[in-house]
């Protein structure tokens, strides 16, 4: 057996197709979706973090608002600027890029954040409606995570999922959505006895360690079949690499995300998605204005363009 690729850019293009489909009309009904990001400090990866999510959203005629701010920025002023980003009715989605200096509190700014504008899906707030499975708002990744067993009509109901992450940003949110979907749902940490064991039970393995020092996923944990969804990124031999040893992986499953071009393309495409939603619901538009064909529940997602997010191809 010889695993099926699964194409987070193709999937990626797909969801940005129909935002941009849901920006034209949103804009036709006068609305036009801003997102604010704030980025603290002068870290590398985060700068180009945000620029990557600012010009994918010009590209998709989503408005920005870019604010850099110095790493002597403090708590105090930062939570000022949220609250002025939250009374500003033309800004629909706010993202404070994470991680913060060491003297903010992540919590308390994300927490400060406004629930209409958590594009980011990270306000407890956000996290008590997911786990109640009515939230607008998810986490990007794992909603692009989700999208991905979607549009390849990979099926969960009755599964064993495994998931290797207990993060509030990965771990946490997928474990209520693959409850959602009726999944069987593990998940293991660093503290896990006997980790591989476990894995060679699981129908669905989604790995998101990010250091292959530590942990790197091999061939005799999988079983025959399984699906394999790589969220981690690390470099290897100055190379851009997940937690498998793809290759080897790729022998026995039937699915697997490659590195890159797997799960992180997802993540800003459903930010873009987020963004749309959050404009479409500050307005009180019904999102049916965005939808052709059949759509269950337009109200929670506005942008059903074309093939309704969620529903598989």
């Amino acid at each position: 057996m010889v695993a099926q690729i699964i194409s987070g850019l193709a999937v990626a293009q797909d969801v940005k197709e129909r935002v941009k489909m849901a920006v034209e009309e949103l804009k036709s009904q006068g609305v036009m979706p801003c997102l604010a990001t704030v980025l603290v400090g002068d870290d590398p990866a985060s700068a180009t973090y945000v620029n990557n999510k600012q010009k994918t959203a010009k590209e998709l005629g989503i408005a920005t608002r870019d604010h850099r701010l110095a790493a002597t920025f403090g708590q105090d002023e930062l939570l000022e600027m949220v609250k002025l980003l939250n009374s500003d009715p033309e800004i629909h989605g706010i993202l404070v890029q994470l991680p913060l200096p060491k003297h903010i509190d992540e919590f308390t700014i994300i927490n400060a954040i406004s629930p209409l504008k958590d594009v980011d899906g990270l306000t407890p707030y956000s996290a008590g409606m997911l786990q109640n499975g009515m939230a607008l708002l998810k986490p990007c990744t794992p909603s692009g995570v989700m999208e991905l067993f979607d549009y390849y009509n990979i099926t969960l109901e009755g599964r064993d999922v495994v998931i290797i992450n207990r993060s509030n940003l990965v771990g946490k949110p997928l474990v209520f959505m693959l409850l959602e979907r009726n999944a069987t749902v593990t998940v293991c940490h660093s503290k896990t006895k006997d980790l591989p064991a476990r894995l060679r039970q699981a129908d669905v393995i989604i790995t998101a360690v990010g250091n292959r020092q530590r942990f790197t996923l091999t061939a005799d944990m999988v079983k025959e079949g399984a699906v394999v969804i790589d969220v981690a990124t690390s470099r290897i031999n100055g190379k851009l690499a997940g937690d498998c040893d793809f290759d080897a992986v790729r022998q026995k499953a039937a699915w697997i995300t490659p590195v890159p071009g797997g799960v992180g393309p997802m993540t800003i495409a459903m930010l873009m998605k987020n963004t749309v939603a959050a404009a479409s619901v500050s307005r009180g538009i019904s999102a049916e204005r965005h939808a052709q064909g059949k759509a269950k529940d337009t109200a929670r997602d506005p942008c059903k363009t074309r093939r309704p997010f969620g529903t598989g191809r």
